[in-house]
């Protein structure tokens, strides 16, 4: 449970006699799955020299909790422990493996509620949508749980009689995870699970903005009986991001390194893995093109815009950037999307529970869309709605709308990761896809159409992983989500996501 102030934030605090007990503001209540400590071969403990770094509320700048700052010690400890613990993991049988995921998956939806309210704390996400994401999370859990027992090998037919060609799928040994800040929770779950559901061993680094979350869920992990050394957390500040991620990069006994966060800070990764040859699943940035042709249905368009712009406050990496509407509907678009946002988003604190727009997650957040708009502006486009910094608070700003973009503004060149729509007018089909693939990355992209012949052309062309035809929401763990160009290597999620997970093995029996 959280604790209201009276100024509205909400802050936390550890349980008395919890094994990790931080250094919080008081509260009247008690958070259960507190944790500021790591979590190492099944232990609570501390950074070697005992340091800590603050996580904080962006709402209201106010101190959360302190957690262990771990350094390039504590990220070797844990991989050596991952290693150690990985061969007793892979010689579990596939239904034990899926047993202990699915146990993970019932205390996460029995402790829902806790969940969210830490997520909303940390990243200050509207609660109703911090608990989409608790949901979103633990659905990751329960299907790897399920395809923990479909990892297939294959027998291949012979040209010679005296030989038989078989095919293994094994663990390819350990993980090393690193995190982002805007699902704190669902984008651990959807690389763990895999890896875990598989025979992997892991060694998480989650967003140093968002620990909290991560190190509840390794209180869950722990409850529901995943052997020590399984699954090991080491938070870290930012300071000592670099030095333990280049560990995670190139320690030998790390076999794969899974990402999601920006393409520049991927690059970094993959140049720090290249020397052991380790395997990179990346899940990078986008520049999500939003494509409404004539043909569309306005009204449904207009709602799936605003529900894929403004979610988490636009800081998804698949989240519209770019607005792209046929001239024929252009006016029309601009006038209700602005009606739109005026009647359904409210920014507030994300414990209201009126509010679907939550702060940004910190400064330089905040100052990207600043300067993002002041560019487009200077270049020509007008503000619809918006511009500016919201009332509410330093990390708050308000739902944008800019009219008459072009391409050489920063908000079309640039993921956002906040609150801005820029709507582009464009004249024809070839024009649009033109545009939208213009870019080095390709993650999602969107559009608006009943021409069904339309829909086929512009669905294949588009240079994109993800496409949402007629539809803003995209993400289930059935599908595969990832991208091509720069926007990342792999697949996670669906039936694919252990794929990254898992070394192809041929073996030849021949003397038959």
């Amino acid at each position: 449970m959280l604790g209201r102030l009276r100024n509205g934030c909400w802050m936390l605090t550890a349980a008395a006699g919890s094994r990790a007990g931080p250094r919080a503001h008081s509260s009247s209540a008690a958070s259960g799955l507190l944790r500021s400590q790591a979590y190492i071969g099944g232990r609570w403990v501390e950074a070697g020299d005992g340091a800590r770094f603050p996580v904080q509320d962006p709402t209201s700048g106010r101190q959360l909790a302190e957690v262990a700052d771990c350094g390039p010690r504590e990220a070797r400890e844990a991989v050596r422990v991952a290693y150690g613990s990985w061969p007793s993991w892979r010689a579990a049988t596939s239904k034990e493996r899926s047993n202990l995921l699915r146990k993970w998956h019932d205390l996460m939806i029995k402790n829902k509620d806790e969940l969210a309210r830490l997520i909303t704390a940390e990243n200050g996400k509207p609660l109703q949508e911090a608990f989409s994401e608790i949901l979103y999370a633990a659905s990751f859990l329960e299907w790897f749980s399920e395809e923990a027992r479909r990892v297939y090998g294959d027998v291949v037919p012979t040209s010679s009689p005296n030989r038989r060609i078989l095919i293994l799928k094994q663990p390819i040994g350990v993980a090393s995870v690193i995190t982002p800040w805007n699902f704190p929770s669902a984008m651990l779950t959807r690389k763990v699970g895999a890896a875990l559901a598989v025979g992997c061993t892991v060694v998480v680094k989650p967003a140093e903005d968002t620990p909290l979350s991560a190190l509840a869920l390794a209180e869950l992990a722990d409850q529901a009986g995943v052997p020590a050394g399984v699954f090991n957390v080491i938070p870290s500040s930012k300071s000592n991001t670099p030095a333990v991620g280049e560990v995670l990069c190139t320690d030998p006994l790390v076999a794969i390194i899974s990402f999601t966060g920006s393409t520049a800070t991927g690059k970094i990764l993959l140049r720090h893995a290249c020397d052991t040859v380790k395997k990179a699943s990346m899940e990078l940035g986008g520049n999500a093109p939003f494509i409404v042709f004539d043909s569309a249905d306005l009204d449904l368009a207009v709602a799936g815009a605003v529900n894929s712009k403004f979610r988490n406050s636009g800081q998804t990496c698949v989240c519209a950037n770019r607005f792209l509407v046929q001239e024929g509907i252009y006016d029309a678009f601009v006038e209700k999307m602005v009606k739109a946002m005026h009647r359904d988003l409210l920014v507030g604190s994300g414990f209201d529970e009126q509010t679907t727009q939550g702060p940004l997650i910190n400064e330089r957040a905040v100052q990207k869309v600043e300067s993002q708009v002041s560019d487009a502006v200077s270049r020509g486009a007008c503000i619809v709605t918006g511009g500016k910094r919201h009332s509410f608070g330093a990390m708050f700003f308000e739902p944008t709308l800019l009219s008459n973009v072009t391409t050489d503004m920063l908000c079309t060149q640039e993921e956002t990761f906040g609150p801005l729509a820029p709507v582009l007018k464009f004249r024809t089909e070839e024009e649009a896809v033109t545009i939208a693939n213009s870019t080095n990355v390709g993650l999602a992209g969107y559009f608006y159409s009943r021409d069904y012949a339309q829909i086929w052309r512009v669905a294949e062309q588009l240079e994109v992983g993800i496409v949402g035809v007629n539809e803003g929401l995209l993400s289930t763990p059935e599908a595969p989500f990832g991208g091509i160009k720069q926007s990342g290597l792999g697949r996670e999620g669906s039936k694919y996501g252990v794929d990254d997970y898992l070394e192809i093995k041929y073996v030849c029996f021949g003397g038959l």
